[in-house]
Order: structure tokens, then C-alpha cells, then sequence
């Protein structure tokens, strides 16, 4: 019983870091370290208050956050996607099962391309010749909470454990 409280907690704490994620990137265009620590952190408590089996389930969950790493640092180096974007999707690839992870791009990339084109016209309207700085944060933590709310938290479908 203590574990599945723990779990829901965990969750419930995951949803507020998005919030705080997508709140700082929207004010200052940064997304902390700090918070993204604190979500790598509680990942392995989260494994294990979900009854994730070492293997194959956490090492699928460390693998898919490499490639995640791997791929984003990239789009890093090209200059397209911020630094805190890049560990903030990273470490939800810690908590979120790889096809759910899926989806999560899915919604992130609608969320995002919305954004960027309300974001874009309001740029124009004010007449700004300068770079458009998207907040993405909001984009990732929009798709982060769709997930769990869908699929993580009570009533979503998801059962404890399925991860």
C-alpha cells in the first residue's frame, strides 16, 4: 500500500516539476538545472514504487533516455533545441514507458508547432526583426502531462507497475 502512494506522490511531484518547467521557460526562456536534477532523481524511487523489474524494464527505461540524450544533444549542437530542453526530455525518458514516450512526442511536436506559429504572428505583429525565442519547456511539459493524466494516474488505464 505504502508503494502505491508513493508512486501516485511521485507522479503528483513530476506534474508539479513540469509546471515549474514550463512556467520558468515561459518567463525567462530557462529551464534549471536543479529541476531537472530533482527529475532524474526521483526516477530510480519511482522504478522501484512501481515494481519495475531491473531488467528488462529499467534498462529499457536507461536506454531509451541514452538514445533520447543521444539524438537531442545533436539537434543541440545544430543550434535547433535549447539546453534544458534536451535534460528535461531526457530525464522524462526516465519515468515514461518507451511507447508512451512516443505519444509524448507526438503531443509535445502539436504543442510545440502551435506555439511556434502563435508565437510567430504575434513576433510579426509587433514588427520584431530579431531571432523568435520559443519557449519549447511549455511544448514538452504539455506533452509530459497529457501522458499522465492519460495514462499514468488513477483512472488513465495504466496500472502500478506497468511503468
Amino acid at each position: 500500500m505504502f508503494s502505491e502512494y508513493l508512486h501516485y506522490g511521485l507522479l503528483i511531484a513530476l506534474a508539479i516539476a513540469l509546471l515549474v518547467a514550463a512556467f520558468t521557460d515561459l518567463r525567462r526562456r530557462q529551464i534549471d538545472n536543479g529541476l531537472n536534477l530533482a527529475i532524474v532523481i526521483g526516477a530510480p524511487l519511482y522504478w522501484w514504487a512501481s515494481g519495475m523489474t531491473p531488467y528488462p524494464e529499467v534498462v529499457m527505461q536507461l536506454g531509451v533516455a541514452l538514445a533520447v540524450f543521444a539524438v537531442l544533444a545533436g539537434l543541440f549542437a545544430l543550434n535547433m533545441m535549447g539546453g534544458g530542453d534536451v535534460k528535461l526530455l531526457t530525464a522524462l525518458a526516465l519515468w515514461i514507458a518507451p511507447a508512451m514516450f512516443l505519444k509524448l512526442l507526438v503531443v509535445m511536436a502539436l504543442v510545440g508547432g502551435l506555439l511556434t506559429i502563435v508565437m510567430g504572428i504575434a513576433h510579426m505583429m509587433k514588427r520584431q526583426r530579431d531571432r523568435i525565442a520559443v519557449p519549447y519547456g511549455v511544448a514538452i511539459a504539455i506533452g509530459g502531462l497529457w501522458v499522465l493524466g492519460t495514462d499514468y494516474l488513477p483512472g488513465a488505464g495504466q496500472t502500478v507497475g506497468a511503468g
